[in-house]
């Protein structure tokens, strides 16, 4: 019997979750004496992904959740010692961590352009540095589901779309890309570890292999039917669609929930499935469609009797969703403002601020981002909320809760950005950032 990994660290703890050279700084800070100097470290994105005209944060709930469990007991520092991080000082600083610091970001759900400042971590360097890796690994995966999803759901135009990319990532990163997707407006995930964590819809009925695994279709369909009801959705493409409808129908009645189209031309076969389901008198039945979609695809299918869409490839890996290149860069210490200046990756010192500028309308205008106090006039909305004041949350929410109230505000300011903003066409940010 293999033994079991649940004691193991790695799989436990978030403070290995993290590059060696956090540590490796951290010791020398230690053993220099600077690993106490007060610091400012944000996260931000010098740029958008080709063509992207927003991005979407998310992940800070679940990085806050990680926060709040940041802690090296003696599994992780015999962890540590085995890779050979074995210094007596490191390991006795690392035994005793807590983090008694300042954490403020932009609300998750919100929208952010390049030069946002979408976290900012105040604390002393020994404690602000060993938090890099969790929040860029965080909020670089999280963001950019959120902001293909976005897209997948504007594209959609209010029908729904339901996240199913389970077996095209890790397992993890899957559970965490589910949370994303419905932050934005995903109705439903096929993961049920994200159900049990989040408190998101889940659903799925059958594949091609269920189908397959009977002597004929209507076998396969009838106990599907059986165990789950009429109102099942049936996957009616393993062999012949249209066959394939009409034996759907035979087998649960007129008031079958939904056919399920996982290949071919969709446009055209849900026009056929349309037609033929109203010709057999199944006119309240759905036609629901998978098979790699993406917002392009989804746009596409626009004007066809689609009544949901099932996606992804294309949410979870990197074809759908480009890394949101988000960085995690020391602006401030001891007060005194400090930037890069390497060519291409310059950075701007001084704790920031930021206010998002709108018209009497409400419609948003610009981002104005400052390491100068700024004072909000007329419709201007501050960005940054505090998340942690003193190593303790400001709010205590459940993750069910934490995603409910991401996916609120994400509703409350989506009616915000200009029409824009929902071409799919490559163009620049949909509102500009200004440095004051």
């Amino acid at each position: 019997m293999l033994p079991s990994p649940s004691s193991s660290p790695w799989l436990t703890s978030p403070v290995l979750l993290t590059d060696r050279y956090e540590l490796t700084m951290l010791g020398a800070a230690l053993a220099d004496g600077t690993a106490e100097r007060n610091s400012v470290f944000e996260v931000f994105a010098r740029r958008l992904p080709h063509g992207r005209r927003y991005g979407v944060l998310a992940g800070t709930g679940r990085f806050l959740d990680a926060l709040a469990d940041f802690r090296f007991g003696d599994a992780e520092l015999e962890a540590l010692r085995a890779q050979g991080v074995d210094a007596p000082r490191l390991l006795d600083h690392l035994a005793g961590f807590e983090f008694t610091g300042d954490v403020d970001g932009y609300a998750e759900g919100d929208f952010y352009f390049p030069g946002s400042p979408v976290l900012t971590v105040r604390a002393p360097f020994g404690q602000a540095v060993l938090l890099e890796t969790l929040a860029l690994s965080v909020l670089n995966h999280d963001s950019a589901i959120a902001s293909a999803g976005a897209r997948m759901v504007g594209a959609a135009c209010g029908r729904p779309c339901i996240e199913m990319g389970s077996r095209r990532t890790h397992e993890e990163a899957a559970v965490a890309a589910a949370r994303a997707a419905v932050l934005v407006g995903f109705s439903a995930t096929s993961n049920l570890a994200a159900g049990a964590r989040y408190g998101i819809p889940t659903t799925g009925t059958s594949a091609h292999a269920f189908t397959l695994l009977h002597d004929d279709e209507a076998a396969a369909f009838r106990a599907q039917v059986d165990t789950l009801g009429v109102g099942t959705t049936l996957l009616v493409d393993t062999y012949d669609t249209e066959q394939g409808i009409r034996t759907a129908v035979a087998v649960a009645g007129p008031q079958l929930g939904a056919v399920r189209l996982d290949s071919g031309d969709l446009t055209v076969q849900a026009t056929r499935a349309r037609e033929l389901l109203d010709s057999l008198g199944a006119t309240s039945t759905k036609v629901i469609v998978t098979s790699d979609l993406d917002e392009y695809a989804i746009a596409a299918l626009a004007a066809a009797p689609v009544d949901g869409y099932g996606v992804g490839t294309s949410l979870v890996t990197g074809s759908g969703s480009p890394t949101m290149g988000m960085v995690y860069k020391l602006v401030e210490r001891d007060g005194v403002p400090v930037a890069k200046n390497s060519e291409g990756k310059r950075s701007v010192g001084g704790r920031k601020h930021a206010v998002r500028r709108h018209d009497a309308g409400g419609t948003a205008t610009a981002e104005v981002v400052s390491s100068a106090l700024l004072q909000p006039a007329g419709h201007d909305r501050e960005l940054l909320v505090p998340l942690v004041r003193g190593g303790t949350l400001v709010e205590t929410r459940s993750p069910a809760e934490a995603l409910q109230a991401a996916a609120a505000h994400h509703r409350r300011v989506r009616d915000t950005l200009p029409d824009e903003a929902w071409s799919l066409s490559r163009g620049e940010p949909v509102i500009d950032t200004v440095t004051a």
